[in-house]
């Protein structure tokens, strides 16, 4: 599990953050087209995780990102050769 916390304004009620293109409304006079949100999605659903937002009891957002626990792959010959 990974968490990132901030103490900005927190997350609008009824608003899929996660959805392409969506600000959040007290963010709007600042840069950015809405993707990024979108984009951390797609990439944990793809390695079958889960990513979650919240608001913050006294202010600002926490996003959780779950990955599954896995064995990583082997390293080629040439590597595992050059660590010893």
């Amino acid at each position: 599990h990974l968490s990132v916390l901030d103490d900005g304004p927190g997350l609008p009620s009824g608003v899929n953050i996660f959805e392409k293109f969506t600000r959040g409304e007290l963010e709007a006079a600042s840069p950015g087209v809405g993707l990024g949100l979108a984009i951390c999605e797609s990439i944990v659903l793809a390695h079958s995780g889960k990513i979650v937002a919240a608001n913050r009891p006294d202010g600002g957002a926490q996003f959780t990102v779950s990955l599954p626990l896995g064995n990583a792959p082997p390293l080629p010959p040439m590597i595992e050769d050059e660590l010893e």
